[in-house]
């Protein structure tokens, strides 16, 4: 089995635009093929087309042709389980995938195609220090280190990627280009990404981003100011940088999503209000009059009195503030809004009305959120309350020293392993926010690190009771470590006790709380390579080659590439059952059922086609013929007409 060939579905999708577009033509061995006849498509396109020396603006680098063919090009890999290292396997959500993260990303194409709500990477800075992604499919990094030339034969290593050599931008940006494209697609339509990098390829990246996901959905250029450097010689530059785009800003717009994160002196604010309505009586006039005096007893700079318009109290004892609203800069809307009273037309704001629509104006009227004046000649206002969870819009520039992350991640491990951790505070604090708070969000990270990703999506769940999911990828890079060989072995130890610490910390809402994960190891494929000229087979292995699955692979590994061929969650729930003596996995309730033994009896297919699951599959081994394979298709068309049966 092989990831989905992205370039031909490029081509089906041009087909369904410009049929006329598609021809055939034969491929190397002389077999048809469909193919885009690029004359054609031109005409198609006309005016539209720009070539050979005319001027455009993109983004070029040597070696981006074969980075995009890269991307595109399918890999005939999977995921192998590894429960060994696993915590909870069997009823965990998450996932974390140990190996090239190119390779993984094309395997989670079918299963988490538009389902990903939110993408946080923080990849490798450049910073003249070597950084190894090999994109060279068909070969182990090892081989493709040495037949490059860059590594000798005792292992060393003779090429970094440095600024002498001469491709130092290039290089990193042939190793992005791909995993941008591919990650992208596994985005939902309202799904953010956010790139964490450095001083040394911002600028690079914010192009790279602009021409993968569109520079109109370009969302913010965030600045995380980390601490101050005093031997700099001109400038302290200590800042990192988070670029975030959607995947479509115009969804977002169309959802009207507002970010919006909790004022830090609200529960000040609360008490104070509680506090000054009991001391008024429940007077209003009163209660604001003692809202205002203590707002002004506060001291300089506390967050209480920088956010002093929560003054006013409702005859409940709501405490609001009274906010614009017209349309911000100009230009907004005008229509005619009636005053309760006289019946007539109030003032229309000189920038126009923020509401875009009459609707949603009458809307806010109606839920009492509009402070009317004595008559139609006084403006309006709007109301927000202090407990309307409304918030305050998060800043592009935010201050937190890093030396703090990797103290954190000592804590976890008992030992400082870890360079440079990412914050988990920082990734908690932004996931919530770019996913509007919402409590399953899928959250992705390709370049796991250490497994912070992971441990602040736990630590969410645990404060709020939230079921977010996390898939984790790392590549298994070797550490020079006594306690941990790889970088990945780190992160599955590192999401161990923070999923305790955060199981702990939860309390009563740590009841259902998934602090485990599913490891997964990439892999070939379970498939034998049978596909051999006559003259290349001796005549005593014909008979090893019915065997179309490798000897050394479990039932469990075959399930798991069935999982992805078939596009489905590898997280999905397995049950393994005994039925008529032989070992059967139950995937989700019936989703899906499999047998991967020999011998497979009529009463067996009989058993699993009565409890009518969606889908069931069987390897062709495990048939004593081709007449048992029909007779066990035709039974499945009796019981379960409905379910997709497949052989392997």
């Amino acid at each position: 089995m092989t990831s989905p060939d992205l370039t031909q579905a490029n081509i089906e999708r041009l087909a369904e635009l410009f049929p006329s577009v598609v021809t055939e033509t034969l491929d190397a061995e002389g077999s048809p093929f469909s193919a885009i006849d690029f004359d054609l498509l031109r005409q198609e396109l006309s005016d539209h087309v720009v070539e050979g020396p005319q001027e455009r603006y993109r983004l070029d680098w040597p070696g981006k042709r074969a980075a995009a063919f890269t991307a595109n090009a399918p890999i005939a890999k999977t995921l192998r389980p590894m429960r060994g290292e696993s915590v909870d396997f069997d009823a965990t959500k998450n996932l974390f995938i140990e190996g090239d993260n190119l390779d993984a990303l094309k395997l989670l194409q079918e299963s988490y195609l538009g389902k990903v709500n939110v993408i946080y990477i923080d990849p490798p800075y450049n910073t003249g220090n070597d950084f190894v992604y090999n994109d060279d499919f068909a070969e182990s990094s090892a081989d493709y280190l040495a037949r490059s030339g860059q590594k000798s034969a005792a292992g060393d290593r003779l090429v970094a990627n440095t600024e002498a050599n001469g491709r130092f931008h290039s290089d990193w940006l042939s190793m992005m280009y791909p995993r941008l494209k591919l990650a992208r697609a596994l985005l939902a339509d309202d799904g953010v990404i956010i790139a964490a990098i450095g001083d040394r390829e911002h600028a690079t990246l914010r192009l790279l981003l602009d021409q993968i996901f569109g520079a109109e959905n370009f969302i913010s250029d965030v600045v995380w100011q980390g601490g101050r450097k005093n031997d700099s010689r001109y400038v302290s530059n200590g800042a990192d940088y988070m670029l975030i785009y959607a995947k479509n800003e115009a969804t977002l717009s169309a959802l009207n999503v507002r970010w919006r994160e909790d004022r830090p002196a609200d529960a000040a604010i609360a008490e104070a209000a509680r506090r000054v309505w009991t001391e008024a009586g429940g007077d209003q006039a009163e209660a604001t009059t003692l809202m205002k005096e203590w707002i002004a007893s506060l001291p300089d700079g506390d967050p209480a009195k920088q956010n002093n318009r929560f003054y006013e109290f409702e005859p409940d004892g709501r405490v609001f503030r009274k906010r614009d609203i017209s349309w911000p800069g100009g230009g907004g809307p005008r229509y005619d809004v009636l005053h309760p009273v006289t019946k007539l037309p109030v003032k229309v704001p000189s920038r126009g009305w923020i509401y875009s629509q009459p609707e949603r104006m009458q809307a806010d009227i109606d839920a009492g959120l509009i402070m009317w004046g004595k008559d139609h000649n006084e403006y309006i206002n709007r109301k927000t309350y202090l407990d309307s969870g409304e918030g305050q819009v998060p800043t592009s520039v935010f201050e937190l020293k890093r030396t703090s992350a990797g103290k954190s991640l000592a804590t976890v491990l008992g030992s400082d392993i870890f360079g440079y951790p990412k914050d988990t505070r920082v990734l908690a604090r932004w996931i919530r926010l770019v996913t509007n708070g919402a409590k399953d969000a899928v959250v992705l990270d390709f370049f796991a690190g250490s497994g912070s990703t992971g441990q602040a999506v736990m630590d969410l769940n645990a404060a709020d009771g939230g079921h977010r999911r996390y898939i984790l990828v790392q590549l298994d890079e070797a550490l020079q470590n006594p306690e941990y060989d790889t970088i990945a072995s780190v992160a599955r130890e590192r999401l161990r006790r923070a999923g305790a610490q955060a199981k702990e910390a939860a309390g009563v809402l740590g009841g259902d709380l998934d602090v485990g994960f599913r490891s997964l190891r990439l892999d070939t494929t379970n498939l034998a390579a049978v596909e051999r000229t006559p003259d290349a087979i001796p005549q005593d292995s014909l008979m090893e080659l019915q065997n179309s699955l490798k000897p050394d692979r479990t039932g469990e590994d075959i399930l798991f590439e069935v999982f992805l061929s078939w596009g489905l969650d590898p997280s999905m729930p397995v049950a393994v059952r005994h039925l008529e003596g032989h070992e059967v996995f139950v995937v989700d309730d019936g989703a899906l059922v499999a047998c991967f033994e020999g011998e497979i009896s009529p009463d067996l297919v009989r058993a699993l086609a009565q409890r009518e699951p969606l889908r069931a599959v069987f390897r062709d081994s495990g048939f004593s013929s081709d007449a048992a394979r029909i007779n066990a298709e035709q039974i499945f068309r009796e019981l379960s007409p409905a379910t997709d049966v497949k052989v392997i």
